[in-house]
């Protein structure tokens, strides 16, 4: 009888430790103190004024990046040269949607590219949500793949963003040992000391998506960082080609019509139903309703391949390009390149052809903007309105009383300006 209590002692304590070393147990608590303010931004909010948003207290900036194999955040460069230019700490984060762990590696060198040259003050954000079916296991592997990727053509430490679910469940115990977390919890922090994950630390906490800010229209994600966020010494990121050519992504919203679904608006605009579900917080993917405002965003393959010269845009034709798309993508009309290109069969352009979009003094000064209807501008480092007037062949004056400009001398980076 004592042996047999032995024996079902001895497998009761076995029990308890396998369960121990194979279950999410830890307890997640600050990395350290104190604690620093922070939001994170992608062309979801636009322009953002970060003299306005540092003045508020923010402390830290995580930006998007790039997406995918070959999306770069429109908003990327201005978002860092305005964050860095008001004295904000800047990481970058980049939103992996990888399959397998060719995709993963191929994703990792598209985000150290976009990347390239620019100083981040913080760890390289891997932001992995959408899974599209793969094997927790399969999940794992990308993620390690694409991180240890990164690490070795920056040289600089990564960081891991998950929500809860994924921390606790997907997420295993090899990768919270190697990697911190920037963690999803829309609450008091204090709270998670109670939650079980695979991680004992968090360095940071996305803690709102719902947080206003000055200097930002709308909504934003607010979070707070630990100091082990931060990298050693900043330095410059090293210089990384890629083989994929990067496109810009634009945010069109679309409202919902009877007899929508999902897959019908994904199909649509060429996404999918999980990024769909990602970018607009869909809890329910077989649930929407007429009326409501879908966010998408789509893939220009015309934006950035142009040359200016004085007056003027040259636009060079790319494999896949249509002479809608490019319309579209300047905002100009079919009928308008094909006439100032004498083109006698507007179906039939081929790659390396150059097309002009824009003819020199093609407004003048109180007239309406026949050519180019709505286009706008985004001022950049260096740039001066006498510059941007002479890009477009329209005077000073015209782009003064078109946005209501005050002194014509003083124009800063991100403005928007309408032609």
């Amino acid at each position: 009888m004592k042996i047999l209590k032995r024996v079902l002692i001895y497998s009761i304590i076995i029990t308890l430790l396998l369960f121990i070393n194979t279950s999410s147990v830890y307890s997640l608590t600050p990395s350290s103190e104190p604690i620093y303010q922070g939001i994170d931004v992608s062309d979801w909010q636009g322009y953002i004024d970060y003299s306005r948003v540092k003045a508020s207290g923010i402390q830290v900036v995580y930006i998007k990046s790039s997406q995918g194999s070959n999306i770069k955040d429109p908003y990327f460069d201005i978002n860092y040269e305005n964050a860095k230019a008001n004295g904000l700490k800047v990481g970058f984060y980049h939103f992996l949607t990888a399959t397998n762990v060719s995709e993963a590696e191929q994703q990792a060198r598209f985000f150290s590219s976009v990347i390239s040259g620019k100083t981040p003050d913080c760890k390289l954000a891997m932001d992995y949500e959408v899974f599209g079916g793969v094997s927790v296991s399969e999940i794992n592997n990308i993620a390690e793949v694409f991180l240890e990727s990164v690490k070795r053509l920056t040289n600089k430490e990564v960081i891991i963003y998950s929500d809860l679910s994924n921390a606790r469940s997907t997420f295993g115990r090899e990768l919270a040992q190697n990697y911190p977390l920037w963690i999803a919890y829309y609450g008091n922090y204090n709270e998670l000391e109670s939650i079980g994950t695979n991680w004992e630390t968090w360095q940071g906490v996305q803690s709102s998506d719902r947080g206003i800010v000055s200097g930002i229209s709308g909504n934003v994600d607010r979070d707070i960082y630990t100091k082990e966020i931060f990298l050693g010494e900043p330095s410059e990121l090293p210089q990384v080609d890629d083989i994929t050519e990067s496109i810009n992504s634009t945010t069109v919203f679309y409202t919902v019509e009877t007899g929508d679904t999902l897959s019908k608006i994904a199909q649509r605009y060429g996404t999918t139903v999980q990024e769909l579900v990602s970018i607009n917080n869909i809890s329910n993917p077989n649930l929407i309703y007429p009326g409501q405002q879908i966010r998408v965003l789509t893939n220009s393959t015309v934006n950035g391949n142009e040359t200016r010269g004085t007056g003027s845009i040259t636009y060079t034709v790319r494999r896949g390009d249509t002479l809608s798309q490019i319309a579209k993508a300047y905002n100009v009309t079919v009928e308008h390149i094909v006439e100032i290109n004498n083109l006698q069969n507007p179906s039939l352009i081929y790659p390396g052809e150059k097309l002009r979009i824009t003819e020199s003094n093609s407004t003048t000064l109180n007239e309406p903007v026949k050519q180019i209807s709505k286009y706008t501008y985004i001022v950049r480092k260096g740039d001066t309105l006498s510059q941007i007037a002479k890009i477009y062949g329209v005077s000073v004056e015209y782009l003064v009383k078109q946005n209501n400009i005050q002194n014509p001398n003083i124009i800063y980076i991100g403005q928007i300006i309408r032609i």
